[in-house]
């Protein structure tokens, strides 16, 4: 046998050997005694993410899983955040999770209609400090003009979507991501036709916030847009009743007739026009209802208590309809 020869032999026992080491390495469970959450800062090297693991008792050998992490390629894809590792895991499971970034997440979900404060009391079950932040951030005008939003707060503009929130996130950043969802929403195509209706976004999300509250049905949400178009146009107060309440009670809790007599800037019945900002997050089919109205004549329209409304083109039948609803007399 030449040299060469028994050079390679030695050579391929060597590699059979570092496999077999490996993927013994690989199987052996993880060295901890309790389920463990490991934080891995964000630019962090692999080789310091390695130092972290072993100082948690996550991995025995540092140097093993290097050479195992660039094997599979881990020291571009490793993602940061926080991760759990259970005891029952093995070392392959932990290459795994880091492969994925499967780091510990919250869920959030936003559903249209909700207003600041149903956010913020959804991002307080995350961490309690934040609702109390949400409300400092959301009037802050430079924090405002870094998003592009040009509204007296952040009200309106935290798009409804589900949130996969990182855990360890702040709040700014959790922020931005809704507002990020807005602008891809209200892309360049609403803007422009925002522009050639003659409106500013923020009069086009305030309107939809208010029809977004009033309308229970999809289909009947460009009509009730109609009539707050109409009354636009003839100089006729809006007379929206989730804007009489806004900032002061829930609209669950009912509108009374005191509460019409509110004081309030966004109260449409002592106000004339829209309100400053938006009263709660419309969703899309809102939005695209304040930008394009039926072309209807209605100018006001009452509940008929499942959810749809009865339209009507003058005061005359609107009390027709109203008296014919309830059952009594309305002058």
């Amino acid at each position: 046998m030449n040299l060469k020869k028994a050079l390679a032999i030695v050579f391929l026992l060597y590699f059979l050997f570092l496999a077999l080491y490996i993927t013994i390495e690989l199987t052996k469970p993880i060295n901890i005694a309790e389920d463990t959450e490991v934080y891995i800062p964000k630019g962090t090297s692999f080789s310091s993410i390695a130092k972290i693991f072993k100082e948690k008792g996550i991995i025995r050998n540092e140097t093993v899983f290097i050479i195992i992490g660039k094997i599979y390629g881990i020291e571009k894809k490793a993602r940061a955040g926080y991760y759990l590792f259970t005891e029952e895991m093995t070392v392959l499971d932990v290459i795994k999770k880091l492969l994925e970034g499967k780091i510990l997440e919250y869920t959030i979900t936003v559903i249209e209609g909700d207003s600041l404060y149903e956010v913020a009391e959804k991002l307080s079950k995350i961490n309690p400090d934040f609702k109390n932040q949400l409300f400092e951030l959301a009037y802050d005008r430079d924090f405002l003009q870094s998003l592009k939003i040009d509204a007296p707060s952040l009200e309106g503009y935290l798009f409804p979507d589900t949130y996969n929130i990182p855990k360890g996130l702040e709040l700014e950043e959790i922020v931005r991501l809704m507002v990020k969802r807005f602008w891809e929403v209200y892309d360049s195509k609403l803007i422009e036709k925002t522009k050639k209706i003659g409106w500013t976004v923020n009069q086009v999300v305030t309107l939809a916030s208010i029809i977004e509250k009033e309308a229970k049905l999809d289909e009947e949400k460009p009509l009730i847009s109609a009539v707050y178009h109409n009354r636009l146009k003839i100089g006729m107060p809006l007379q929206a009743d989730p804007t009489a309440i806004y900032g002061i009670k829930r609209y669950k809790d009912g509108v009374t007739k005191n509460d019409l007599k509110n004081r309030s800037p966004y109260n449409t019945y002592i106000i004339k026009g829209l309100p400053p900002g938006p009263i709660a997050s419309p969703g899309l089919k809102s939005i695209l209802a304040a930008l394009n109205p039926a072309k209807v004549p209605y100018l006001y329209f009452v509940s008929r208590g499942d959810g749809s409304h009865e339209f009507s083109t003058d005061y005359k039948a609107h009390v027709s309809a109203i008296n014919q609803i309830r059952g009594s007399l309305v002058d």
